[in-house]
């Protein structure tokens, strides 16, 4: 087998819709949340969104994440395990083998993953959050709305995922569906580093020196504690990305990242950027857990190995 490998792009595709089944709700959580209006804390978000909608509130938008992130982690993962393995063989100069992992190459391949992550993700994030956003009540907000938003009143702006998509090409060009592309890619570069050089280090370490690869609950462990790590000092930049990105649901407030932090900063001081951290790491772990997990088993079953191997 050459150097490029089909099958971890199969095995993200696999990993990256048990995270969306896992992690969704507190996803939901996490973006009303940082959108800043109506809601107190985590747990008043929580039970408002519940009171408002229900427990299908918490699921509202997930179908295209469904569809589409495992598309997109599927991507992410083959990328960053087919660049990392290039890297290795072209230092050590023999295609087969499997030479010990450098820190320069994780970080490298690390960072060519989040490039194109937000060249893919950039408008699957844009087009959840729009879903994900346009239940909250606008008139909560108390802020000056468009004109097309008081005249459909309390009406959805957009009918689903297709019509979003379409609204958004319509009204901003296909420019729009990039809103906020330069935060989040400030976030995934430097979040993906510290997405994958944790894990496989702490995969490693858990993993006693007899065993082949890790075990299942390495794995887990492993990942969860990564995600955590990763979407925990990733926290900053995401509430900007997210505010970016929910702009334009009612109302343009931000003229793009330095304007929506220090708008931002005036308003709600320094604490804004570490709105939902908590609910960031919680949705973090089981999130990557569920996502490595199912990466490395599909992988195992894929290669027929008789030990977890991981990207």
């Amino acid at each position: 087998m050459g150097s490029f490998q089909l099958d971890d792009f199969a095995a993200g595709w696999i990993g990256g819709a048990a995270s969306v089944i896992v992690g969704h709700p507190l996803d939901t959580v996490k973006t009303r949340l940082q959108a800043g209006v109506g809601y107190g804390n985590t747990l008043d978000c929580i039970r408002t969104v519940y009171r408002r909608e229900s427990v299908f509130g918490f699921f509202k938008g997930m179908s295209f994440p469904l569809a589409s992130i495992a598309v997109y982690n599927s991507v992410v993962f083959g990328v960053f395990s087919n660049t990392q393995r290039l890297l290795s063989r072209q230092r050590c100069g023999e295609p087969e083998a499997s030479p010990p992992r450098r820190l320069s190459d994780l970080l490298l391949a690390s960072m060519v993953a989040g490039v194109v992550s937000v060249g893919l993700g950039g408008p699957v994030d844009l087009i959840k959050i729009r879903l994900q956003m346009q239940a909250q009540p606008f008139r909560e907000a108390n802020l000056r709305l468009k004109p097309r938003a008081l005249a459909r009143g309390e009406r959805p702006v957009y009918q689903g995922p297709v019509h979003c998509i379409a609204t958004i090409v319509r009204t901003e060009g296909l420019a729009g569906l990039y809103r906020g592309a330069s935060a989040m890619l400030l976030r995934d570069v430097p979040g993906y580093c510290l997405y994958f050089i944790p894990y496989v280090f702490l995969s490693e370490w858990i993993t006693p020196e007899a065993c082949t690869g890790p075990s299942p609950c390495a794995v887990w462990l492993a990942g969860g504690m990564a995600g955590a790590i990763s979407w925990g000092t990733a926290t900053p930049m995401d509430v900007v990305k997210s505010r970016l990105q929910a702009d334009g649901v009612y109302l343009n407030k931000y003229k793009g990242v330095l304007d929506c932090i220090s708008q931002s900063y005036q308003k709600e001081g320094l604490k804004v950027f570490f709105r939902g951290v908590t609910v960031n790491a919680m949705r973090g772990f089981p999130m990557s857990a569920a996502m490595f997990l199912g990466y490395e088993l599909s992988l195992h079953a894929l290669r027929g190995d008789h030990a977890v191997t991981d990207p």
